[in-house]
């Protein structure tokens, strides 16, 4: 996401070197370098007239401090209005969902056809039935979640909503295109109140444009739920489009929330900047995968220090504690620390907690900029596609071979590879790259990490650690 941004602003950095303090002559290169990035990044351009400016009105003047160079100086005032531009000024709590009233709290789901409204439902479902959600920044435990669709006009829309509810494992209530949306809700809010259910999320129908019998439908629908939450589905691969469909629903409808969609596609990003201006209302959820896992809460100042190549570690860190297994990595850890065997066993296990992560393209994203080139290696699922096939050839292999790979010889590789589908080379360096692991958990053990750094210089293809 922008980075053009990103891109130019190290660039400039580069050119303020060996300055006293920021004036209007050496910021004016930087501001025309930030304005040309988010008009090329899709933002709006009343958004970025008033970003510019605030970002000038901040800058000039202001004392370097420190070792600070005026460049990084400057990179700080952007940090802080990028902050604020995103939802920073809003307070802390903004971009929590407010399910403090009396069950079943009501979630209204609007948007445009396509903008990925059901499947948003399914993730949001099952983000709560997790137990994610956060009042004041403290867990407030899993929730009973029930989904329905009030979409009588899109053929199976009721039945993608039923198929993503049972791959999240949430209750869903059946509901017919013979019916009336208005019917629908009020069944579903009765059926909710009745069964104890934390939250009801109503999916709604959208439509390929914005038309007056849309906003009449979900302004009724609205009024009759009255929902605690109403989110604003939006697509980020809309562009500008995305500002005039965000305007539109906002005038409707008392709108709580914008969710952005597809913010792992080819999206410039400039609409998670543009709409968050536009209605005035928070960004609370991003979708930064395609995976029902792929739905992460909204933070202003961590997708800024993302913008500006800080990369994003706290948010790397807690998807991490979500997803590993502390239980087996202290496991493995004492194994390696007792002395025992590192064996093709264990790495597999490793790899499953791994995969647990999600999408590793997403994962390098959060790291800083100069990790960045890794990250463009791996999009496009090649990480998913190699961890798979490292998969299949271990799950290809006896337990016996895996528990010693030294048994591995010329027919029994030739074995794995067709097992697996891979050739024999791929088997043999998956090997050697066993091999190597083995040597740097013996180092490990024997007490060095500078001796473990010396042996990962002596491999080949990471000279640089010398």
């Amino acid at each position: 996401m922008l980075d053009n941004l990103t891109q130019r602003l190290s660039r400039v950095v580069k050119t303020l070197r060996g300055e006293a303090r920021l004036t209007e002559a050496n910021t004016q290169e930087m501001l025309r370098e930030v304005r040309m990035a988010l008009l090329e990044a899709d933002v709006a351009l009343p958004v970025v007239r008033e970003f510019v400016a605030r970002v000038k009105e901040k800058a000039l003047g202001e004392e370097v401090a420190g070792s600070l160079s005026p460049g990084q100086a400057l990179v700080g005032v952007v940090h802080k209005e990028l902050t604020s531009l995103m939802g920073g000024d809003l307070g802390a709590d903004s971009g929590e969902l407010s399910l403090a009233v009396q069950p079943p709290a009501v979630i209204l789901m609007a948007g445009l056809q396509g903008a990925g409204k059901t499947t948003t439902t399914g993730k949001l479902a099952r983000w709560l039935t997790e137990g994610q959600h956060t009042q004041h920044g403290r867990k407030t435990g899993k929730k009973k979640v029930l989904v329905v669709s009030a979409d009588v006009y899109r053929p199976a829309a009721i039945d993608q909503l039923k198929s993503v509810a049972a791959q999240v494992g949430v209750d869903f209530l059946p509901s017919d295109p013979s019916q009336k949306p208005e019917d629908i809700a009020r069944n579903a809010v009765d059926h909710a109140r009745r069964h104890h259910y934390d939250v009801l999320i109503l999916d709604t129908a959208g439509r390929l444009g914005i038309d007056e019998a849309m906003m009449r439908e979900i302004r009724a629908l609205h009024d009759l739920v009255k929902p605690v939450e109403t989110l604003f589905v939006v697509d980020a691969m809309q562009g500008q489009d995305a500002v005039n469909t965000a305007r539109a629903f906002a005038d409707a409808l008392p709108l709580t929330g914008v969710v952005l969609t597809k913010l792992d596609g080819d999206a410039r990003g400039g609409a998670a900047l543009s709409v968050r201006h536009v209605t005035g209302k928070p960004l609370k959820f991003v979708g930064v995968s395609e995976k029902l896992d792929g739905l992460e809460p909204f933070h202003p100042e961590r997708m800024a220090q993302r913008v500006l190549g800080m990369g994003d570690i706290v948010s790397l860190v807690e998807q991490a504690q979500k997803n590993i297994d502390i239980a087996e990595a202290q496991k493995l850890a004492a194994k390696i620390k007792s002395g025992n065997k590192f064996d093709l066993n264990d790495f597999r296990d490793q790899l499953g907690q791994v995969k647990k992560l999600g999408d590793m393209g997403s994962l390098l994203e959060k790291l800083p900029a100069q990790f960045q080139q890794a990250a463009g290696q791996l999009q496009g699922g090649q990480a998913e596609k190699q961890l798979r096939r490292t998969e299949g050839i271990l799950n290809s292999m006896t337990a016996a071979e895996r528990a010693k790979p030294e048994l591995i010889k010329a027919s029994r590789k030739r074995r794995i590879a067709a097992g697996s589908g891979v050739p024999v080379q791929e088997v043999n360096r998956l090997l050697a790259q066993f091999d190597q692991m083995q040597g740097m958990m013996k180092q490990m053990k024997k007490g060095g990490m500078a001796k473990m750094m010396r042996a990962m210089g002596g491999m080949k293809g990471m000279g640089r650690f010398r």
